[in-house]
């Protein structure tokens, strides 16, 4: 008897491993905190050096479709971001938000019963810029009509997903996104533009749902 019970306990717990699965059709939806690190660059601002563009943490989404069990199609989307952009020798001076949008084409390694599935992902990446201003550091300097140029460029990621039972998983994820943008101002009356690689690296941590 003690042997049935065993051998029952033990088919129960393959019948759970192969349900926890990512599969063709499958509908995975991911959401929790996303944090941008941008590893910014830019050409000399009115002499005083590159801009600084701070970090920032915002409620990231992604809605993935599996193909198949190991090629899935994903939109990464998130509330704005919100960064102080600034200069070594003035500290802030200005605030901007942005909306990443992501579409990526992704792998998924292992099988679909697998509890751990690594997956690595390339797509291609919209940033739009808006409420755009300076602060009264940069307005006391003389700085006035803030605008970036929207930017479209390429983005990789590469991801973990535990799925913990038939339904929800926890995920972990790290992206990459080329971001170049052209910053427009006056100064003292007098138009710049100063072209700003953004380049961020961006870390998402969440729970998903599987549908």
């Amino acid at each position: 008897m003690k042997t049935l019970y065993i051998g029952m306990a033990v088919a129960a717990a393959l019948l759970s491993a192969t349900a926890q699965a990512h599969q063709a059709g499958d509908f995975i939806f991911r959401a929790g905190s996303a944090t941008v690190r941008p590893d910014e660059s830019s050409g000399n601002v009115l002499g005083l050096g590159g801009f600084n563009v701070d970090n920032d943490t915002q409620l990231g989404l992604t809605f993935t479709y599996l193909v198949t069990d190991n090629i899935g199609v994903e939109l990464l989307a998130a509330t704005p971001f919100r960064h102080n952009v600034g200069l070594k020798s003035t500290g802030d001076i200005a605030s901007i938000k942005h909306l990443p949008p992501s579409l990526m084409a992704q792998y998924y390694f292992g099988d679909a019963p697998d509890k751990f599935r690594p997956y690595l992902g390339v797509g291609i990446n919209y940033t739009t810029f808006y409420d755009t201003h300076f602060n009264q550091t940069g307005r006391d300097a003389g700085l006035s009509d803030l605008s970036l140029k929207h930017s479209w460029g390429i983005a990789g990621q590469a991801g973990l997903d535990y799925n913990v039972d038939d339904n929800w998983l926890v995920n972990m994820s790290v992206w990459y996104m080329d971001i170049d943008t052209d910053v427009r101002f006056k100064a003292g009356g007098q138009q710049q533009s100063v072209h700003t690689q953004i380049d961020p690296w961006v870390f998402m941590f969440g729970v998903g749902y599987r549908f």
